[in-house]
């Protein structure tokens, strides 16, 4: 038994570029608002130009929002 050594082993482990779940999300929630944004222009675009061809121009597409809002 004298000749029997003794060792200790030390594992480290360290972690680097640590991140935080509510930045993570953070970005999810700003992405997804900004996708929204984005389709509810290309939405509104479409409508108007929707309402251009129905009317049959800019003034005449005016006159028949005026006419729609008041009952006329």
């Amino acid at each position: 038994m004298a000749n029997n050594t003794r060792s200790e082993r030390r594992t480290e482990v360290n972690v680097s570029g640590k991140g935080s779940v509510s930045a993570e999300v953070s970005k999810v929630s700003i992405t997804f608002v900004a996708v929204l944004g984005v389709a509810v222009g290309l939405w509104s675009l479409a409508c108007i130009v929707g309402g251009l061809a129905a009317s049959g121009g800019p003034l005449q597409l005016a006159g028949d929002w005026l006419k729609a809002v008041t009952g006329m």
